[in-house]
């Protein structure tokens, strides 16, 4: 099985969805992740050995090339596409409890803006990487992050803005989140931050690429 296991990583990493997937062209025609998650299962390898062995492994070569500037965010996508297939297998194992979580993980874009690729890539990746992940959307003012960290005690959360216009909104947020919770940890990214405006809103960490953010989680969750 640990042939599957290869495979499976591989098509995360390339973003081969299925057997009928066009992309990437030198697989056209193999099976997917959809197919080869469903063999692995079959076979009776563990839920949680697929994750860990496969699926984050996957993501974590495809957030490592995009780091480098290796792979760009089509490619990101297809990943998470791939990575979202076979994760739709897993899902029932989270549900029953024989494969742990790591922690959850509450993200959106905030108020204002309504950019969501980014956004959208980091909580696939995070997903990947075997927490659970709220996703509230766009457009995501403090009060609504704030009712999902009430009743998700632990839980990280991530804001996401695309638009110097909504980064006062953003630290607005950040300042709203830490009269409640100061010690909770808030990740902030997104194509107009740096680290410097991430430090002087208080934000607990920063990071221009997913991969950041899965290193960061990976450490909180050790």
């Amino acid at each position: 099985m640990h042939d599957v296991l290869e495979k499976l990583s591989r098509c995360v990493e390339h973003g081969k969805v299925d057997r009928s997937s066009a992309f990437p062209p030198e697989l056209r025609g193999e099976p997917g992740a959809d197919e080869l998650c469903r063999e692995a299962l079959a076979g009776g390898v563990p839920p949680q050995q697929i994750l860990s062995d496969a699926l984050v492994t996957g993501m974590a070569r495809i957030g490592e090339r995009f780091a480098r500037g290796k792979a760009f965010v089509p490619h990101m996508l297809l990943s998470a596409r791939a990575m979202t297939a076979a994760m739709a297998h897993l899902r029932p194992f989270f549900a029953s409890g024989e494969v742990r979580r790591r922690g959850v993980f509450v993200v959106g874009t905030v108020a204002g803006d309504l950019h969501d690729i980014g956004k959208n890539i980091v909580a696939m990746m995070v997903e990947g990487a075997g927490w659970e992940v709220v996703d509230l959307g766009v457009d995501v003012g403090a009060e609504r992050f704030l009712a999902e960290l009430e009743a998700r005690p632990g839980a990280v959360v991530g804001l996401s803005a695309m638009l110097t216009t909504t980064m006062v909104n953003m630290a607005k947020i950040v300042a709203d989140l830490r009269v409640r919770h100061p010690a909770r940890q808030i990740l902030v990214g997104g194509a107009p931050l740096d680290a410097e405006f991430a430090r002087s809103v208080g934000a607990s960490f920063y990071s221009p690429d997913p991969q950041g953010a899965i290193e960061h989680l990976r450490s909180l969750a050790a």
